[in-house]
């Protein structure tokens, strides 16, 4: 409950540092008192000259709208090149509901915030897995904080079905970040997508740590992705 203004710029130095080509931000505070009325997703681009595409996560009729703090509670896409088409989608179940899908050329990229409830949650990655289409498309996408909390084996079928792999081959733990033992948050890709380095920086800006995502697209240079849940 206390105010995040000071906090802020340690999370801008940190992503300028690691200089990402597409940022997926969780929980970023859309305008409540905890942040001086500033949408800190535009914040964050305007600092950096990103283009970006952010909403509330919670549905226009859910609970979380009228709740202080809560209502200021957004999910965001921050690109390097122009976000060429944006969609926001709500899972039918769940209090946290936002799917943010945005398309920076030549890929689609979903970002997820899935719900604390596990029967919750599989009905989530059941719309996910028709919303984010069928392998032999585009590359693809799919990260963000999955809410595992039963561990990892929720996200085994969703992989299947969706042709996807993590990119945290190893199931390295991501939450708590002061003393991580979960592995709740996810950066899935296509098997065309080559990965070219995968890192969980051990620094105690969220919750959560962070994902960094290098990868080579066909016949494409490198891209790197970060995912990060903000606070």
């Amino acid at each position: 409950l206390f105010r995040t203004t000071a906090h802020f710029p340690n999370i801008t130095r940190f992503v300028r540092h690691m200089d990402p080509d597409i940022i997926g931000l969780v929980e970023v505070d859309a305008g409540s008192y905890r942040a001086r009325r500033k949408n800190q997703a535009h914040e964050l681009a305007s600092e950096l000259s990103y283009y970006h595409e952010s909403r509330i996560k919670y549905p226009e009729d859910g609970l979380g709208r009228r709740v202080p703090v809560l209502n200021k509670q957004a999910n965001a896409v921050l690109a390097r090149e122009p976000i060429l088409r944006t969609a926001f989608h709500d899972f039918a179940i769940g209090s946290k509901s936002l799917a943010i899908e945005v398309e920076v050329e030549p890929l689609p990229l979903f970002l997820v915030h899935l719900a604390l409830g596990i029967r919750a949650r599989h009905r989530q990655l059941l719309e996910l897995h028709d919303l984010s289409g069928a392998p032999g498309g585009k590359p693809r996408l799919v990260a963000g904080d999955f809410n595992t909390l039963s561990g990892v084996w929720e996200l085994r079928m969703f992989l299947r079905a969706t042709g996807l792999k993590s990119a945290n081959a190893l199931h390295a733990p991501t939450y708590p970040s002061w003393a991580p033992c979960r592995e709740l948050d996810f950066i899935c890709h296509d098997a065309d997508i080559t990965p070219v380095r995968f890192k969980i920086p051990r620094v105690r800006i969220s919750d959560h740590l962070p994902l960094m995502f290098d990868f080579d697209l066909p016949s494409a240079p490198a891209r790197h992705l970060a995912d990060d849940e903000s606070h």
